[in-house]
């Protein structure tokens, strides 16, 4: 099933998606309201309302790599660090290159968002407390990556994290293709399978110290073949099972 957020009525609601049309629900996942409208009339919204966005950098071998970040050994946890809410992008928006940034990033990646409170997960239920899965694009200022105390500009700036467009509820995230492609051209082409880790042990691991909410969102790690973006560029992020997200860089 589909979940979409989506403008309607001068507010945000949620909906399944039936066919070619929205069905809309009390909340996400929420019983139906009788109300529904056409799926190609809807202006879509990030697919989340989180009360944190949560990271996992430097998850695949190959992105490790390819930052020049491999002279030790393999992490042995995962690395986190947060987006807030104000770096949520809708499907089909524009994000601004900022003006401060000399060297402005994509890293397309598989996304989660949480359906249940979450606090204390194990391997064996993390599955059972996500909502749905997405695509992501976890923009970032590569240079002020290299700066920031705590990479708040290069990560967390308004928009900075387009998401959508929708929550596939059925999906095995274990072995997904995800690609990025910038301008029609395939830059980054990998798979889920290839994480150090995967989705469960990533819940499992960050409910120890912190408890997600139900709308939170989850980055799960990008894999190589990040680069450079330039006003004018059109960036499709696109998971298996789950569709294409597209950012329009302003």
């Amino acid at each position: 099933m589909r979940l979409v957020r989506m403008q309607h009525g001068g507010g945000a609601s949620w909906g399944e998606v039936e066919g070619e049309t929205v069905q809309f629900t009390d909340g996400m996942g929420g019983p139906r309201t009788g109300q529904s409208a056409p799926l190609d009339t809807a202006a879509l919204l990030a697919p989340a309302e989180p009360s944190k966005i949560v990271c996992v950098g430097r998850n695949y071998l190959d992105h490790i790599r390819e930052l020049g970040n491999d002279t030790g050994d393999l992490p042995t946890e995962p690395g986190i660090f947060l987006k807030g809410p104000n770096t949520l992008a809708e499907p089909g928006g524009t994000v601004d290159a900022p003006d401060w940034s000399d060297n402005f990033h994509f890293e397309g990646e598989l996304a989660l968002v949480m359906g249940t409170r979450a606090q204390g997960l194990t391997p064996e239920n993390a599955l059972d407390a996500i909502a749905g899965y997405t695509c992501g694009l976890d923009l970032t200022a590569r240079d002020r990556q290299k700066t920031d105390l705590q990479w708040f500009r290069a990560k967390a700036a308004d928009r900075f994290c387009p998401l959508g467009p929708w929550l596939e509820t059925e999906l095995d995230p274990a072995d997904l293709r995800v690609q990025t492609r910038v301008n029609g051209d395939t830059l980054q082409d990998s798979r889920t399978s290839l994480m150090i880790f995967d989705v469960p042990a990533i819940l499992a691991y960050v409910t120890r110290f912190v408890t997600l909410e139900p709308g939170d969102v989850v980055l799960t790690g990008t894999p190589s073949g990040v680069g450079p973006l330039k006003s004018g560029d059109m960036v499709e992020v696109e998971v298996e099972g789950i569709g294409v997200l597209v950012t329009q860089i302003g």
